[in-house]
């Protein structure tokens, strides 16, 4: 079936509504995403088309988290690419509103604060970052909320997997990448501390087959650069074996490993508590690593900057 574009949050509702009362299921998924799709946006798409009946994905450049006004501009916009991706994967809807759809008054005065979760790491390169993408994230969640226009409760009835949704409306799951870690872990923060009635599924991060995470930044790498990019998956690689022979991960080696290429500028790289991105205490140095945490690192590549993660178990 053809993708319906809508571009405001009442069509999205409608549309949405529509779906949901001419399939026999009663799930809703939602993608959320900045456009410039590539094929790690294909996966979050394919995950939520397998596991819903309905699959939405938005499309909206959020001028909230970019603290620089050039990166925002030059931020590629591929409508008519992202929607061929999607509808290839079979989504049904795509929203992409305009920026006065969700800011009608201008910038909010009253923002989602991402606390000191979110003042660190990507944080503390980018002030503000999160802060801005927790609030159209939000924004976006309660959007794709489906059942708006459903009939009474009881008319659907949620199946499968118990869900956070709504109950008596279709289940609803919200699908991020894994290759932005912090953002992951701040977005399910938000939804358990403020209750939003969503699901949020975390997607492995997908690589080329040389190992470099996928990015809509990496079209602005040259050859060159993309060539010392790969350092990145390649260190990231170094504690992942280290991690599976229940070794020590010897950081300061893997960090050396990175510095050993010139084109690359580390901002850092550490090994984190999972859930609340804390640095470990131990297990890093000298003694056998065990159980579970996430090595994350960021770095400049010339004039792009690439993060990259791997989750470590023992």
């Amino acid at each position: 079936m053809p993708i319906k574009l809508v571009t405001t949050a009442a069509d999205l509702r409608s549309e949405s509504a529509r779906l949901l009362m001419n399939k026999p299921g009663t799930s809703q998924g939602l993608v959320p995403t900045m456009g410039a799709l590539h094929e790690g946006h294909a996966q979050l798409a394919r995950t939520a088309v397998e596991k819903n009946d309905v699959v939405v994905a938005s499309i909206f450049v959020n001028p909230l988290q970019f603290g620089d006004a050039v990166d925002l501009d030059r931020y590629p916009r591929t409508l008519d690419a992202d929607l061929a991706l999607l509808e290839s994967e079979g989504v049904d809807l795509a929203f992409a509103p305009s920026v006065q759809e969700v800011y009608p008054g201008g910038e909010p005065l009253v923002r989602v604060t991402a606390g000191p979760l979110g003042e660190k790491w990507e944080g503390a390169s980018r002030p503000g970052h999160f802060d801005g993408a927790l609030t159209v994230v939000a924004k976006l969640l309660h959007y794709g909320i489906p059942g708006t226009g459903l009939p009474p409760s009881g008319a659907f009835a949620t199946s499968g997997a118990p869900s956070a949704g709504i109950p008596g409306l279709p289940a609803y799951r919200a699908y991020f990448g894994q290759k932005d870690a912090q953002q992951l872990a701040l977005v399910r923060r938000m939804v358990a501390d403020l209750n939003f009635p969503v699901d949020i599924v975390g997607v492995p991060t997908v690589r080329s087959a040389d190992g470099l995470a996928l990015s809509s930044r990496n079209r602005f790498l040259s050859d060159e650069q993309r060539d010392a990019a790969l350092v990145l998956s390649r260190a990231l690689r170094l504690l992942e074996q280290r991690a599976n022979l229940h070794e020590p991960l010897d950081l300061e080696s893997a960090q050396a490993l990175v510095a050993s290429q010139p084109l690359v500028e580390l901002d850092y790289f550490e090994v984190v508590d999972q859930g609340t991105l804390e640095p470990l205490a131990e297990n890093c140095r000298e003694t056998p690593f065990r159980g579970d945490a996430l090595a994350i690192i960021a770095a400049k590549v010339g004039p792009v900057r690439l993060i990259d993660n791997l989750p470590l178990s023992s």
